[in-house]
């Protein structure tokens, strides 16, 4: 018999979540305020308790409360006994605090490599002429044998080939200096937003968030998200980053008693907004077929309107809290959240969601089979671990505990193409200040002239050297934190 969750309870009954389906993905969908974190907790909690690796996003902290034990209170109790919960105690759960800028968690790095053309151009906000050229630019770094690995190895790069547009035109066709400006802004924007710390080495392994503790309970790895509200693209990029490197990494598993990880993915509107055809398309693919790799896809956001019809019907376990219908368009999300369930008979199910107190929620998961159950009006059970977040001091204790914390705080910055391509000027220079040193001939000039003297022929060789392209780009290496003060 599959092991079963029990997620919460209604008057004649509990609603199992069967171990077996947890990869078939699902919805935590709800108004601000009602209740969507503690789904998240809880679910996250009990994965963690039958020895499943979690991976959460957390975007307001709350959910670092999952390192400490709750607390007891009256309103628990009752909803204990409600539930009829008999193995309800109060503990903590293991956790791994991650972040990108690496203040509230263990640093978390891509390399521009690993992030690709494609990612890059979204993170970045670029049209498709100017994704073209930044697929050039990722060309030309492979047949030189250059690694890209952080921001200054992207712009170093793209100062190469605005510089040596004509010389590359033959083996590259035509260079355009105007998206080679329109992506430097844009990448100048990107690091204002901190984006410079996210791209770099050491890069994170996905295969990180997939531990066990020593008594078996499956790692719970919190992605803190705070910082990057003012950037979303950062968030979703690395989301995305992260479905498609475990989809094309981990190998075909089939049917099993539980899946090897699951996955909260919060502001789950944000990976789809303005999304591309092309990518939406990806990204279906990826959540119709990683459930065959053992890895269950949740996500959060405020309305199953959100998430495109394409991915929605992949989610197959939905927990609907509740829904505010003040305007047409939110009467319109009201019907499509009722209707995308297996209808109650004993249920109004579009007049239930707006009547929903906070902690309760419309609940249908799959059963035997794999059949969705019908739709039930679910009062979630109670978290074990903290309601709310842990102090900055307990946060700082799980960071310092984290094993993988001595691995990639400090970044490394290995030789790359920033470097390869400066010392290629370096050199390029030296060989014109050489060639032009030749032609200096030294000759007597009477009482009229006086032989040139050494600092003569330097100003000369500089004025030679800051004329070429070469001479052009050290001068913007050496005066550009000056100049950007002017």
């Amino acid at each position: 018999m599959s092991e079963e969750i029990i997620v919460g309870g209604y008057g004649e009954g509990s609603v199992p979540l069967k171990l077996e389906y947890a990869n078939r993905h699902g919805l935590i969908a709800g108004a601000t305020g009602t209740g969507k974190t503690v789904t998240v907790q809880v679910l996250a909690e009990e994965f963690s308790r039958r020895g499943v690796p979690v991976f959460v996003s957390d975007v307001k902290g709350d959910l670092s409360g999952l390192g400490a034990a709750g607390k007891p209170h009256p309103k628990i109790s009752e909803r204990v006994d409600y539930i009829k919960l008999a193995d309800y105690s109060a503990r903590s759960f293991p956790v791994r605090f991650w972040d990108v800028l690496g203040k509230n968690g263990t640093p978390v790095r891509l390399t521009v490599s690993e992030m690709g053309p494609q990612l890059l151009s979204r993170l970045l906000d670029l049209n498709d002429a100017q994704e073209s050229l930044l697929a050039l630019v990722f060309s030309f770094a492979d047949q030189e044998g250059m690694l890209l690995l952080d921001v200054d190895d992207l712009k170093t790069t793209l100062d190469y080939l605005s510089e040596h547009a004509n010389d590359l035109q033959a083996g590259y066709g035509n260079i355009s200096k105007a998206s080679i400006n329109a992506i430097q802004r844009k990448l100048l924007m990107f690091e204002g937003d901190g984006g410079d710390t996210f791209f770099g080495e050491p890069a994170i392994q996905f295969e990180n968030f997939f531990c066990c503790d020593s008594q078996g309970n499956g790692v719970v790895n919190v992605f803190d998200a705070r910082s990057l509200s003012s950037n979303p693209r950062i968030y979703t990029a690395f989301l995305l980053w992260l479905l498609s490197e475990m989809f094309e990494s981990l190998p075909e598993r089939g049917e099993a008693d539980r899946p090897i990880a699951v996955f909260f993915f919060d502001e789950a509107h944000l990976l789809f907004k303005g999304t591309p055809k092309i990518f939406l398309e990806k990204i279906e693919q990826v959540i119709r077929l990683i459930r065959s790799k053992g890895v269950g896809i949740y996500f959060i956001s405020q309305s199953p309107a959100d998430i495109p019809d394409e991915v929605l019907g992949q989610l197959g376990n939905r927990f609907q809290h509740a829904l505010r219908a003040y305007t047409p368009k939110e009467r319109k999300a009201v019907r499509v959240a009722a209707q995308s369930f297996r209808e109650n008979p004993a249920l109004d199910t579009e007049t239930v969601i707006g009547e929903l107190g906070v902690g309760e929620a419309l609940v249908s998961v799959l059963g035997d089979k794999g059949v969705p159950s019908i739709v039930q009006r679910t009062l979630i059970r109670p978290p074990a671990s903290r309601i709310g977040p842990l102090s900055d001091i307990e946060r700082a204790s799980y960071i310092q505990k984290n094993p993988y914390e001595s691995e990639y705080r400090q970044p490394v910055d290995r030789v790359s193409a920033h470097e390869l391509l400066l010392e290629r000027a370096k050199k390029r220079q030296q060989q014109e200040e050489l060639a032009a040193g030749k032609k200096v001939k030294t000759r007597a000039s009477g009482q009229s002239r006086s032989r040139e003297t050494v600092g003569e022929a330097f100003m000369k060789s500089m004025a030679r050297s800051l004329g070429s392209a070469s001479g052009r780009r050290i001068l913007r290496g050496v005066l550009g934190s000056i100049l950007k003060g002017k």
